[in-house]
């Protein structure tokens, strides 16, 4: 989710919990072999065995078309230890698709076995190769297919997005479309859109027939969603979602690390969507939004996310209360 789910919300994220996995924001492969740099740069994780400081596994992602450049951008990143590396077959932008990226080969199967091919054949065997892909391009005609091409290329474990690219990400997610794909291959299939809450978790393993659910937007609107579909899974339903008193630090820590990370510009925009989202689950994140929308100077917001603290009623770092 290029933009939205990277390296700090990734942290904070797995620090709340119930995530067994990660995926990077993809990293787009052309026609170089990309620098050592650039692979830190999203993700940063390498440099902690390629895990979050929570201790959870991000798997790397990889988007682009040419088998040669994949396989050898896929053999430089294995090196720095990623989890292992995931081949992006979904993403919607007209910028990627225009240059044959992400669903656009959705339309081309024999092109997508050669590319899972290439980078299975690149990487070391004990590295897992997955993929992810919506249900096609224009419509599910080809979904089959494209399931099979990357079974085929040797990819162990498969992501399902079920919209198609025309579909963008308006809902609703098809979830009754999946069990096509799951009984053309024989690995793993993970359900993926849509999934806000754990009513939407259920239904999407009715229909979908999977048990193991990948969480986008959802979770960053809900933070306390894994942890409260693990709570269901163990007969504990109703168990309450993380309430926003506790989301708070995890809030300031997010704050704190954007400063760290991003350049000055880009602060008060990561902030503010994060809470555009949060407002989906929290009502109390309107009111944070509402404050927060009009400030973009470093110093007025953390002020701001002092006062928020000190209304809830929680400790407020002394860094900041100076």
């Amino acid at each position: 989710m290029e933009g939205l789910l990277d390296f700090v919300l990734r942290d904070v994220l797995t620090r709340v919990g119930g995530v067994d996995r990660c995926v990077s924001e993809f990293i787009r492969v052309t026609g170089s072999l990309l620098p050592e740099r650039v692979f830190h740069r999203f993700l940063p994780e390498l440099r902690n065995g390629g895990r979050t400081l929570a201790g959870v596994p991000v798997r790397a992602q990889l988007l682009g078309s040419d088998p040669v450049s994949m396989a050898e951008n896929a053999a430089r990143l294995a090196e720095l230890g990623p989890e292992g590396i995931d081949l992006n077959f979904g993403c919607p932008a007209r910028t990627v698709n225009r240059h044959g990226g992400g669903a656009a080969l959705l339309r081309e199967p024999e092109r997508i076995a050669r590319v899972v091919a290439a980078v299975r054949r690149a990487v070391p065997r004990h590295l897992p190769v997955s993929a992810k892909m919506r249900l096609g391009y224009d419509d599910a005609s080809l979904a089959r297919e494209c399931a099979q091409a990357m079974e085929s290329g040797g990819a162990c474990e498969l992501v399902v997005h079920a919209r198609t690219k025309a579909d963008g990400y308006r809902p609703p997610a098809h979830w009754d479309r999946i069990p096509l794909i799951r009984d053309a291959v024989g690995i793993p299939v993970v359900a993926n859109g849509e999934i806000w809450t754990v009513q939407d978790a259920l239904r999407c393993r009715e229909l979908s027939g999977c048990d193991a659910l990948m969480l986008g937007r959802g979770m960053v609107a809900d933070p306390g969603l894994a942890l409260a579909i693990r709570a269901h899974d163990r007969g504990q339903g109703g168990a309450a979602a993380l309430a926003w008193a506790e989301l708070l630090p995890q809030l300031e820590r997010f704050w704190e690390m954007v400063c760290e990370d991003l350049d000055p510009p880009q602060r008060a925009g990561r902030l503010k969507q994060w809470l555009n989202l949060l407002r989906r689950r929290y009502p109390e994140a309107q009111r944070a939004f509402d404050e927060v929308r009009t400030l973009t100077d470093q110093q007025a917001i953390g002020a701001w996310l002092c006062a928020l603290l000190l209304r809830a009623g929680g400790p407020v770092p002394a860094a900041r209360a100076a």
